[in-house]
């Protein structure tokens, strides 16, 4: 056996590509911790390339100028390399890198949340074809462990749901609306001189972001792929459709909510729709302001897993940045050298999910008031209705209620007009009105899309307003 075998048996070669706000950090602990990546009970790792267009800079950090390389094909090539750590982010050429690595049946390790979700079923397919090992906990929680546990930890319950704040720019945004009263153009203008959101903010503000990591999510909660598309990121409103994500948000309807003793928050919510498949959405929401969702404020992520027979189950932390994303990383290149398999663990392989057909999906749902999709069912609803006294919405709504109970009540065979006219009845449907400063703020019992506009639509004569779901 040559040296070089002999090494090979203690040590597990690792290439790390791309060196910049997260790679940095991990290759930094290749180069100061060394100890830290030679667990007791596994094997050595050790750093055998780092692939950067920068090389100067890398070599500058101390890394030895014979393992820097711009060129990142030829470290997932090299034999003599055996695990990939992709941290370049973004689709192309992170996907054809990743697949070209497992189809090797070398283990990749990645924290980008966009690759995993948009090409995942692809990723899954290969590795478990080819003995390759796929990991990819930092894309979810940066450094708050939480896809782990619930492929391991929980895979003897049965997941209902899982929600949470998964997005610190948007949380940041929300928290200083609430705290400070500004208005959204104003914070996203703070978050971006802060370094809290990019100069072009739409992967955040309209919730691409959050998407990416429900989709992840989704798939250790349920065993599916959902396809990014069809996760809701657009809110209904009284009429229609609202704008994406947080976009729509304003200063009012953010003070509104104060009154009633809730606070907004970007919520990314999967679970299982009456239909019984996966669905998911990423839509602002309203939470009361003191439940542990409430009080996750400014970059925190909070992501809680609902199942049977543990109850709630919930995990905090930061959610983002170099360091706390590299932490994530460095503890799958450990599982690795513990000899741990990809992060689906001992999960079945993820089942083929039919994507939405076009009256289900997008901004379709929002203003739909079907029975399948993310907004399918009974939820209660919030909404801040400008230039309206709530006396005058209560009654309003009365009215609607008793007009649509008279109609229905006429033909005593439609079921379900019957049904629709009950769920709509006033007394019923308003939980809680209260004057605001420029209007009322108004909350629902729990009813459906179709109810909640049934009995607020006409308190605002032609106006519209946005509908947020609350999440209790």
């Amino acid at each position: 056996m040559s040296s070089n075998d002999s090494l090979r048996v203690d040590s597990l070669r690792v290439a790390v590509l791309g060196a910049g706000t997260v790679g940095g950090p991990v290759v930094r602990a290749f180069l100061e911790r060394p100890e830290k990546l030679a667990p007791f009970d596994g094997v050595r790792l050790t750093l055998a390339g780092v692939a950067d267009k920068f090389m100067d800079r890398v070599i500058a950090r101390g890394v030895p100028a014979a393992i820097v390389t711009d060129a990142p094909a030829h470290l997932v090539a090299d034999p003599d390399v055996d695990v990939i750590v992709e941290l370049m982010g973004g689709d192309e050429p992170a996907r054809t890198l990743i697949a070209a690595a497992l189809a090797a049946g070398k283990s990749v390790v990645t924290a980008n949340k966009h690759v995993v979700a948009h090409h995942g079923p692809e990723f899954e397919a290969i590795a478990r074809e080819h003995g390759g090992t796929f990991r990819f906990e930092a894309a979810v929680g940066g450094g708050t462990p939480v896809l782990s546990p619930l492929a391991a930890d929980l895979a003897a319950n049965e997941i209902h749901q899982v929600r949470g704040i998964v997005n610190g720019t948007t949380n940041f945004i929300l928290t200083s609306m609430r705290e400070n009263g500004s208005a959204y153009a104003d914070v996203l203008a703070e978050a971006q001189a802060r370094g809290y959101a990019e100069a072009d903010p739409r992967g955040d503000v309209e919730g691409d972001d959050a998407v990416n990591k429900v989709v992840i999510l989704a798939r250790l909660a349920f065993g599916a792929w959902l396809a990014p598309a069809d996760v809701l990121t657009t809110p209904p409103t009284l009429r229609g459709a609202g704008r994406p994500g947080i976009t729509g948000v304003t200063a009012d309807e953010v003070t509104a909510a104060g009154a009633l003793g809730l606070t907004l928050k970007l919520i990314a919510l999967a679970e299982i729709g009456a239909d019984g498949r996966p669905t998911a959405s990423v839509l602002p929401s309203m939470v009361a302001r003191d439940s542990p969702l409430g009080r996750t404020d400014w970059v925190l992520n909070r992501i809680e897993v609902v199942a049977d027979p543990v109850g709630t189950v919930a995990f905090s932390g930061p959610g983002a940045g170099g360091d706390a994303t590299s932490s994530a990383v460095l503890g799958d290149l450990i599982a690795l050298a513990r000899g741990h398999g990809s992060t689906w663990a001992g999960l079945a392989p993820a089942t083929a999910v039919p994507p939405l057909a076009p009256e289900a999906s997008g901004e379709a749902v929002a203003g739909a008031t079907g029975s399948a999709g993310p907004l399918a069912g009974a939820r209660a609803w919030f909404a801040f209705l400008p230039g309206i006294a709530a006396d005058a919405v209560r009654a309003t709504a009365a009215a609607a209620d008793a007009a649509a109970a008279d109609a229905a009540a006429a033909d005593a065979a439609a079921a379900d007009a019957i049904d629709a006219a009950e769920d709509v009845a006033g007394r019923h449907a308003i939980d809680a009105a209260t004057d605001v400063a420029g209007g009322t703020a108004v909350r629902t019992n729990a009813i459906t899309l179709a109810a909640a506009r049934a009995a607020l639509a006409p308190a605002s004569d032609a106006s519209d307003a946005t509908l947020y779901p609350v999440v209790d």
